[in-house]
C-alpha cells in the first residue's frame, strides 16, 4: 500500500536532532508522533507523491499517526492545481490538522489565482469550532486580502473572534500586526478602539514593535496603546 511506502521513505529521512528540536516547538503532538524530516525534504518528496497516481489513496487515510505525514499531506495539497478539488482535500483533512507547523504550512498555491471562490470558504472556516481550522482561515485573509484585496471587512472578521485558545489568539495578533505594516491607517484604530482582547491586542502591538516594516515613529504611538495586561 502507498501509505506503508510513505513511511517507510519518511523513516529513510529521518534526522534525529531535527526531531528532538521539533518536538520542543511543537507541544501539541507526542515525540513519539514526530519523525523528523527537515522541510525541503519534505517538499521534494511532496512534489514527486503529487505527480503519483496512487496519491489519493494516502490523503484518503486520515487520522495520520505521524506528524510528518501531515506535513507531506499539507504540501501535496498545497501543489494541488484544481480549485475545487483542493478546496475538497482542505475539507476533508483540516478537522485532522493537531499543531501550529502543519496549519500554517498548509498554503495551495491555487488559492492565489482565485480568492473570490476561496473567500465563502474562509468564512466557513473562522466560525468553526476546530482551533486549526479557524487559525488556517486567518492565516487565509493574512495571506490573500491584506495587499489590493483589502477590506475592513476582512479585519471586522478577524476581530470579531473570540476563542480562549493560545494558537487562535497568537494568529489573530500576528494578522493586525501584519495589517499594521501594510494598511496601517486603517488597522490602527481596531487597537485605538480595543477592539481585540486585551491578551490579543498587547501580543499585535508587542509583534508591530518587532516588525523592520514598523517605523520607529509609528512604534512609540504603538506602545502608548498597550493595556495594563501585559503581553508574554
Amino acid at each position: 500500500m502507498i501509505r506503508e511506502e510513505i513511511v517507510a521513505e519518511l523513516f529513510r529521512l529521518q534526522d534525529k536532532k531535527y526531531a528532538a528540536m521539533q518536538t520542543k516547538i511543537i507541544p501539541t503532538v507526542a515525540p513519539d508522533r514526530i519523525i523528523g524530516v527537515r522541510t525541503p525534504e519534505l517538499r521534494t518528496f511532496a512534489k514527486a507523491l503529487s505527480r503519483d497516481e496512487d496519491i489519493d489513496l494516502f490523503l484518503q487515510v486520515l487520522p495520520h499517526p505521524y506528524f510528518d505525514e501531515n506535513q507531506l499531506h499539507a504540501f501535496v495539497i498545497s501543489l494541488e492545481k484544481d480549485f475545487d478539488k483542493c478546496i475538497a482535500e482542505v475539507d476533508s483533512f483540516l478537522p485532522f490538522v493537531d499543531n501550529w507547523a502543519t496549519c500554517d504550512q498548509l498554503s495551495p498555491k491555487i488559492f492565489k489565482k482565485e480568492p473570490e471562490k476561496l473567500l465563502p470558504h474562509i468564512h466557513a472556516w473562522i466560525q468553526s469550532d476546530k482551533v486549526y481550522t479557524v487559525r488556517f482561515a486567518i492565516g487565509m485573509l493574512m495571506q490573500h486580502f491584506l495587499d489590493e484585496r483589502f477590506d475592513l471587512r476582512y479585519a471586522d472578521m478577524v476581530a470579531a473572534v473570540r476563542s480562549k485558545e493560545y494558537y487562535v489568539n497568537m494568529m489573530i495578533a500576528w494578522y493586525f500586526a501584519t495589517a499594521l505594516a501594510k494598511q496601517y491607517d486603517s488597522i490602527l484604530p481596531y487597537l485605538e478602539e480595543k477592539k481585540l482582547d486585551d491578551w490579543t491586542h498587547n501580543k499585535a502591538i508587542q509583534k508591530s514593535v518587532e516588525s523592520y516594516r514598523i517605523t520607529p515613529e509609528q512604534k512609540t504611538y504603538l506602545k502608548t496603546l498597550k493595556t495594563g495586561h501585559a503581553a508574554t
